[in-house]
């Protein structure tokens, strides 16, 4: 099974090192994240700059925020410092984030989200003189526009939590990035069928868009530990109450409920403790070093690469720090 890492330690200067440190130890992937008080672009090229291997890619990086042109010439020179590496992970994020972190309007998601995948498509193939852009959402055009040196079509995956955005991950992605509290039992019944859906209606071919998880991991001696650690994880996300439509087909939407009343007063473990164990089971991996291969197994029939997310939520640095280095040792437990 190849393995992905999900860099989420806070640190540009951490991230670099871990990804470092991801490289040697076998993972196939590493990836950077967007959130108010870190560039997952940036990040990401720092790494793409250090490393000679592994495939770097965003997980996720913001759409909306940025312009299109820029959001391409980003990813563009990203490849190109990494030598074609790149897998470039979009998500809309949720309107909140949009408008009151970063001021930009949201509009209509789904729409505008198709149109961008399709521009930023078109920008990567283009290798002559001049680009111009008439759309919904965006219209472009420079004249002089040119790159040098080649164009390769960089993967795009887009995030999806629920089912419009799904569908268009399905339609026009190559890749559609699962969410952390996204379930098995979510991915069986809803996720792979709209996407086999969708991939059929446009006549794509039948696997080229796979999910790609980001999967909470909690891997400690003590399976106990792992097991709080991960529920308040999963407790924090259920705080939204947009994640909540995930509990429905568990019959749990009480659990969101729950966990959202303890939000005005960040009290995670009250989340955690609002969340049962075979909710945990269906959604991370939280076990002894020697059981995660085959809880890993349990999501192989799902995807073909797993982004493994570390747990942070109410975790001390030593914790996560003790989190890292189990993890780290997964390529080589599961011939990753």
């Amino acid at each position: 099974m190849k393995l992905g890492l999900l860099l989420t330690s806070g640190s540009p200067r951490d991230e670099i090192e871990t990804a470092k440190r991801a490289e040697e130890a076998g993972f196939n992937s590493v990836y950077t994240v967007d959130f108010f008080a870190s560039n997952a672009l940036v990040r990401l090229s720092a790494i793409a700059a250090v490393t000679e291997k592994i495939r770097v890619g965003t997980g996720i990086a913001n759409t909306f925020t940025r312009s299109p042109m820029v959001l391409a010439s980003a990813a563009l020179d990203i490849d190109a410092i990494s030598g074609g590496r790149l897998n470039l992970g979009l998500g809309t994020g949720l309107q909140r984030m949009n408008e009151d972190w970063f001021a930009v309007p949201y509009g209509k998601p789904v729409t505008k989200v198709k149109e961008l995948i399709a521009l930023l498509r078109e920008v990567f193939a283009t290798t002559g003189l001049g680009f111009k852009w008439e759309g919904e959402a965006w219209n472009v055009k420079i004249p002089a526009y040119m790159r040098g040196g080649g164009a390769r079509q960089i993967p795009i995956w887009l995030a999806a939590v629920n089912r419009g955005m799904i569908a268009a991950a399905g339609t026009v992605a190559d890749g559609m990035v699962g969410h952390p509290v996204h379930s098995r039992k979510w991915h069986e019944e809803v996720t792979l069928p709209i996407l086999e859906e969708t991939v059929e209606k446009v006549g794509r071919p039948k696997d080229t868009c796979p999910i790609y998880p980001h999967l909470i991991t909690a891997i400690h001696p003590d399976r106990d530990k792992a097991i709080v650690d991960a529920k308040r994880q999963i407790g924090f996300s259920f705080s939204v109450e947009q994640y909540h439509s995930i509990l429905d087909i568990h019959g749990a939407r009480d659990v969101g409920k729950a966990c959202r009343a303890h939000l005005a007063t960040y009290d995670f473990n009250a989340m955690g403790e609002c969340i049962p164990d075979d909710l945990v089971d269906q959604i991370a991996i939280a076990c002894t070093p020697d059981e995660a291969p085959d809880r890993l197994k349990q999501w192989s029939h799902l995807t073909p690469e797993p982004m493994i997310f570390l747990p942070s939520i109410g975790v001390p640095a030593e914790h996560q720090a003790e989190y890292l280095q189990q993890a780290l040792e997964l390529p080589g437990r599961v011939g990753g």
